[in-house]
């Protein structure tokens, strides 16, 4: 299972927020389940962010939602996410 959140953020605040969310993703490699994660800039415009998590199915994903580190880490940020279906399942 795939999980991508993409965020808009204003090129004055990027250092900043390079580092929540890499906070963010070293609260979701803790929880069980957690295959792998990056987070990613885009190439033709630096205000575009994404947080890519691969896991090992949905409830492993949806678990780590509840997870207190989780809570006070990456669930702020992932409330500025850009709002759009995240999660996807593997066709291959």
């Amino acid at each position: 299972m795939l999980a991508i959140a993409r965020f808009s953020v204003p090129l004055a605040d990027a250092a900043q927020f390079e580092v929540q969310l890499s906070t963010a993703l070293q609260a979701f490699s803790a929880c069980t389940g957690f295959v792998s994660g990056e987070l990613g800039q885009n190439l033709d415009d630096p205000t575009l962010w994404s947080l890519v998590t691969h896991w090992e199915n949905v409830g492993s994903y949806r678990r780590a939602l509840s997870n207190n580190n989780v809570k006070m880490n990456a669930i702020p940020i992932l409330a500025q996410a850009i709002d759009e279906p995240g999660a996807y399942g593997s066709v291959l």
